[in-house]
């Protein structure tokens, strides 16, 4: 049975809503007290005497809610994420700074946790940072053959771009040491030549087995294969992480025929409760313009929205683009997923199509490329609104800060990353890693900042991402750069809304709390613009809704943790 109705039937029942403070994230009335929701939109916002008179007109007879300590803004939209890598990696081994701080904690966990496991079963898990370790480095693959001689063990590092697999790996998938590097990745290898199990991006290709999705050299391949309903299940419970984050959309930012798969079957169940904003990865954009998937295609909640493409690689895992090697290593250097011609003409066929375009890119060479290929396709095709999108955009150069405002490209930066690991892409790269994610020459430049959590790379939680980029601090207490790298925390709100919503093309719906609009609204229990920036944070979200429904709410949740019960056998709000 399919529930196609489910995503559009605005049937929300009529509900007065009243707050200490809404903060509308709209020009034109920017603070209310009251707003008028119903049939899954905004019908009134302004005072109860405002919201009243609407209801009287329309002959509603709303219920009322009421928060008058609370405070009400726009639903969080977080536009760069991957939720079901997110939904996987809760299913994995944690080996986060949170649960290991040495090499041999992890081995330790790693069979504790895999003696759970069936027999066979990969061990699998997640988060590990380098730097973050006692040793200061990656572990080996002998080091992971204590955990397993006959199965298969990969760790993940955290930056999502690769991690260390065990010898029975690489015997399995026909890897030595005279295996050529695939292009767009690298299995590393010591003095001797031995490999020392650390792979990167294109590499992790061999983790998919036979069937698995492959995608050459146009990324990271974390795309590891799951039983289709095992996906479902990831889906569900990444769901309720955006939604007790205060998120009401996303952006997924790399959906290969795996997770097109997933998203249409969450759809057909009618398990879909906040908006997806879908980006293929550009190794399809072949069957993307055959399809003609060029326009607007999807409903409110499942959407098509434009190509992924990468242009280097990443700062967490030293592989993205500096020819002259890293401060920390001398002899890395990292990589380019295409040539700057080759890219540029994947560019330009997306956008001479019409489609949007979003690719990562770190270092100052790779965002020049970028840079350049938007230019060059521009100039092709005038489009004053095509919204191109550099994503994390780290560490630009000034001039091509200036140049981004000049074509209207938007950066979508995680000021998470610095808040977990600012000083490590000091340690790679030295003092310019001051600047990364430099926000406050974005906004005196005139581009647009747009922010976002890169999840799981980072957790879902847009007020932690706010707090960041008000405070620069990092988790340990050390302020990154200058302080006009910093923005207010009115700018911040505004990154996490209404620009999220533009950057997805999705503006006229959401993204702010104005007449007409999506009734996409998050409870917070204080008001983030009146708290020390360095409390931002430790602000709880009270509620989430989606189309005038309430999907989460932090009463219940307390509730469902009391009672000991699994969330499929609560009472839930939304569920």
């Amino acid at each position: 049975m399919r529930h196609l109705t489910t995503y559009d039937a605005r049937d929300s029942n009529p509900t007065l809503i009243t707050a200490g403070m809404i903060r509308t994230i709209d020009g034109s009335r920017p603070t209310a007290s009251a707003m008028l929701i119903g049939g899954g939109q905004i019908l009134a916002v302004g005072t109860i005497a405002d919201a009243e008179a609407v209801a009287a007109d329309r002959g509603l007879v709303p219920v009322h809610v009421d928060f008058p300590q609370a405070t009400i803004v726009p639903g969080f939209i977080d536009p760069h994420a991957h939720p079901l890598m997110y939904g996987q990696l809760h299913t994995w081994i944690d080996v986060s700074p949170d649960a290991v701080t040495s090499i041999p904690e992890i081995i330790e966990i790693l069979r504790q946790e895999s003696a759970k496991l069936p027999a066979g079963v990969p061990i699998r898990g997640y988060g590990y940072e380098q730097r973050n370790l006692i040793e200061r480095r990656h572990p080996t693959r002998r080091e992971l053959d204590e955990v397993s001689r006959d199965r298969e063990v990969y760790i993940m590092n955290a930056s999502g771009h690769g991690g260390v697999v065990n010898t029975f790996t690489f015997e399995k998938f026909g890897v030595t040491r005279n295996t050529p590097n695939p292009e767009g990745g690298e299995f590393f290898r010591d003095s001797e030549g031995e490999l020392t199990g650390e792979l990167s991006d294109a590499a992790c290709n061999i983790l998919t087995g036979m069937g698995g999705v492959k995608i050459g050299h146009h990324g990271p391949n974390f795309h590891l294969g799951d039983e289709a309903a095992e996906h479902q299940r990831q889906l569900d419970i990444v769901q309720r992480e955006f939604l007790k984050g205060g998120v009401t959309a996303i952006g997924d930012a790399q959906v290969s025929k795996r997770e097109f798969a997933a998203y249409l079957g969450m759809a057909d169940r009618g398990g879909l409760q906040m908006r997806v904003s879908m980006y293929f990865l550009s190794h399809i954009l072949d069957a993307v313009l055959d399809l003609g998937l060029t326009g607007p295609f999807g409903n409110a909640f499942l959407s098509a929205a434009g190509i992924k493409l990468y242009a280097d690689g990443t700062l967490g895992g030293w592989t993205a683009y500096f020819p002259d090697g890293y401060l920390g290593d001398p002899c890395r250097t990292g990589q380019l997923y295409h040539s700057p011609e080759e890219y540029s003409e994947l560019l330009r066929r997306a956008h001479v199509a019409g489609l949007q375009t979003a690719t990562h890119a770190q270092s100052p060479i790779a965002i020049k490329m970028v840079v350049d290929a938007i230019e060059t396709a521009l100039a092709e095709r005038p489009d004053l609104d095509a919204r191109h999108r550099i994503e994390h955009c780290g560490l630009p150069d000034p001039a091509e800060v200036i140049r981004m405002a000049q074509l209207g490209i938007r950066p979508v930066n995680q000021t998470q990353h610095y808040y977990n690991w600012g000083e490590g892409v000091e340690q790679a790269i030295g003092t310019p890693g001051e600047r990364f994610n430099p926000l406050g020459e974005f906004r005196d430049a005139g581009v647009p900042i747009t922010l976002s959590s890169d999840a799981p790379v980072a957790e879902p939680r847009p007020l932690e991402a706010i707090q960041a980029a008000v405070t620069r601090v990092t988790r340990r207490g050390r302020k990154l750069g200058p302080d006009s790298l910093r923005i207010s925390a009115e700018e911040a709100l505004r990154a996490h809304t209404l620009e999220g919503a533009i950057t997805l093309g999705r503006d006229n719906e959401f993204g702010s709390l104005a007449v007409g609009k999506r009734a996409d609204f998050t409870v917070l229990e204080a008001d983030l613009l009146e708290v020390p920036g360095e409390e931002i944070a430790a602000i709880s979200v009270l509620e989430t809704w989606v189309d005038g429904v309430c999907r989460y709410r932090a009463d219940d949740e307390i509730a469902v943790a009391q009672s000991g019960l699994p969330r499929s056998e609560s009472t839930l709000s939304g569920e």
